[in-house]
């Protein structure tokens, strides 16, 4: 089966960027000009999917409201002649249906937010994307290389990368066996260990094609670190079905769940307009370094 379906876990607080998300969801904070949902929206369409699940909560009304139209804000733009602001807003807005939305009512997870999209998912490979996982790339999306990756192993794929070895504590940890140039064979994985119990530094990150039978052991709501239900515990158990590969993927990730990865990414954003490049960069040689 072809991968038609993609879950977005955005229930989530942003508690690291208060006060910007006292009143806002944190997914719509912007890089650049567009909020961070969409571009992994974009890159979810990109990639061949056909419905978007929203696992919200309390105080996401701005999100679904971004993805809906606006009629006020059309009829201004049309009456004052604006066409390409129009056309960028009306292409927010996909046919009927495509967004799906459900609640995630407790915190427990990621894992469980994963799971409350079970009944909408079905017995059907998906995708599941972090918006806060920003992942800049010169070739193809990191999704559209992995949709391709699946339709050749038929089987569960995580975007994968190396991290500092004093941060394996932030991170699902992998422990591996080679594969191909971009692909290793996931073994077994750890959620969250400390430096000196990782057995590597290759680390999971954002982007995950999933088979169905992970509902099997996300249902047994089972917790883990930080005692909530991890989605890493539940592919530890799906591997001992079916295998789980790792797609190495080339590109640049930005973590904006986290403020100084959210400058950067605004920055590294920014420098691919041409409209803006010439002075960024000017203002950068200005800015002094020294304490």
């Amino acid at each position: 089966m072809k991968v038609k379906k993609a879950v977005f876990p955005v229930a989530g607080l942003g508690t690291r960027f208060i006060p910007a998300t006292k009143a806002m969801a944190k997914e719509m904070l912007t890089v650049v000009d567009k909020p961070i949902i969409q571009y992994a929206v974009e890159e979810a369409f990109d990639a061949g999917i056909e419905q978007i699940i929203f696992v919200t909560g309390r105080g996401k009304k701005a999100l679904e409201d971004h993805f809906d139209r606006s009629y006020e804000l059309e009829t201004m733009l049309k009456t004052k002649g604006k066409t390409d602001l129009l056309r960028q807003i009306n292409e927010l807005v996909p046919r009927t249906g495509t967004i799906v939305y459900t609640r995630q009512h407790d915190p427990l997870g990621l894992g469980h937010a994963i799971w409350c999209a079970r009944d909408i998912v079905g017995d059907e490979p998906f995708a599941v994307l972090l918006a806060d996982d920003m992942i800049q790339t010169q070739d193809k999306p990191v999704l559209s290389k992995m949709v391709e990756k699946f339709e050749r192993f038929r089987a569960s794929i995580a975007a994968v990368m190396e991290v500092e070895k004093d941060q394996t504590d932030k991170y699902g940890i992998l422990d591996t066996g080679p594969l191909e140039e971009d692909m290793v064979k996931i073994n077994d994985m750890v959620e969250k260990p400390k430096p000196e119990e990782a057995p590597s530094n290759l680390a999971i990150v954002g982007r995950y094609i999933l088979t169905p039978k992970i509902w099997e052991y996300l249902g047994k709501k089972q917790t883990g670190a930080g005692g909530e239900i991890q989605l890493t515990d539940a592919m530890k158990g799906l591997l001992t079905e079916q295998p789980i590969f790792g797609y190495k993927f080339k590109g640049t990730r930005f973590d904006c769940g986290d403020k100084v990865g959210f400058q950067m990414a605004n920055l590294s954003y920014a420098l691919e307009r041409p409209t803006m490049r010439d002075q960024l960069l000017d203002f950068i040689k200005t800015i002094k370094t020294e304490p």
